[in-house]
């Protein structure tokens, strides 16, 4: 009988020890196995990973060549989502079709951050259809990117909080990296004839860049890629390119290109010869592995694509081609 006490003694002993020991296992466990955050688009995936380092398992929802107005998340997507410990999305209606997605994550006890709607609004373009939204495309212009990089870092803070000094370090460099590009794209951007300063592209996603660099900028479809171009739109359109002379019109890679490919016919047909200027990349960046496909490299992409196009000169190899001279 005092074996068995002694027994059952020890057991309980070592139950209460274990269950001391629990929360500290667990926490080790969380550090051990980081937090998971799911960015719906590429761009702030990449910001997010930049930020977050080691901090965050990122993903992101959305790849290559992905138009977020129309994407609609399956059910493996959507698993994804409610799987993470925090979504950041671009909001302003850019991810026009999950909005009853959001929705329910909050409802699910997931955090959700909308990082254009964490601007302040006098710093957004207009929505010329919704009042309640601005103009979402703030990643094309580096020094609004960079802005809102802040609500990111602070987002990441509190679910790593741990890791404070590492992440405002990794802010502080990826904010120098962006001046880094915000200075080449000035310097690129005015060697372009005065005349020709006119950007023509396939939806309404580069007017925060045409806005920051002095380039005037005219598009087929509005904000989103729902609307469609009317025919008196591309009439306009093609008389402004034989007006202007403008040298060249973009695609863009997450667009369908055959309503430019009607404006460069459109122009030929009045006896001005338009070139297609490139593939510039708007609502999604280039292939995961590449220089396109980081945000930087997909910024460098497009200010070297419109300047040669547009009559301007940049240095062989775009912005690295710049910094290696």
């Amino acid at each position: 009988m005092k074996t068995c006490s002694a027994v059952g003694r020890r057991a309980l002993l070592g139950l209460a020890t274990g269950l001391a020991a629990l929360p500290a296992a667990q926490a080790r466990d969380r550090a051990a196995t980081p937090r998971r955050a799911v960015a719906t688009v590429a761009m702030l995936g990449d910001m997010l990973q930049a930020i977050a380092g080691e901090a965050l398992a990122v993903e992101t929802l959305m790849g290559e060549g992905v138009d977020p107005h129309l994407f609609r998340p399956t059910r493996a997507d959507i698993a994804r989502l409610l799987g993470a410990d925090a979504v950041f999305a671009i909001g302003h209606r850019l991810e026009g079709r999950m909005g009853d997605v959001f929705e329910r994550l909050r409802a699910a006890g997931r955090p959700v951050l909308a990082v254009a709607e964490a601007l302040p609004r006098e710093r957004l373009r207009a929505h010329p259809d919704y009042a309640d939204s601005a103009d979402p495309h703030i990643w094309m212009d580096p020094v609004l990117w960079a802005e809102a990089a802040g609500p990111v870092a602070e987002a990441v803070l509190r679910l790593a909080p741990e890791a404070d000094e590492a992440v405002r370090t990794r802010l502080a460099a990826f904010r120098a990296r962006l001046a880094r590009l915000d200075a080449y794209a000035r310097e690129a951007v005015a060697t372009i004839p005065e005349g020709q300063r006119l950007l023509v592209t396939a939806h309404d996603a580069f007017g925060y860049f045409a806005a920051r660099y002095g380039l005037e900028v005219e598009s087929l479809q509005g904000l989103s890629t729902e609307s469609e171009a009317s025919l008196a739109h591309v009439e306009r359109l093609v008389a402004l390119l034989v007006a202007r002379r403008v040298p060249a019109v973009f695609t863009e890679t997450s667009v369908p290109d055959r309503a430019v490919l009607a404006l460069i016919e459109g122009a030929r047909a009045r006896g001005h010869r338009v070139a297609l200027g490139g593939a510039l990349f708007s609502d999604a960046m280039g292939r995961p592995g590449t220089y396109e496909g980081t945000y930087e490299g997909m910024l460098d992409h497009n200010i070297t694509t419109i300047v040669r196009a547009l009559g301007g000169r940049v240095p062989a190899g775009g912005l690295n081609g710049r910094l290696a001279a």
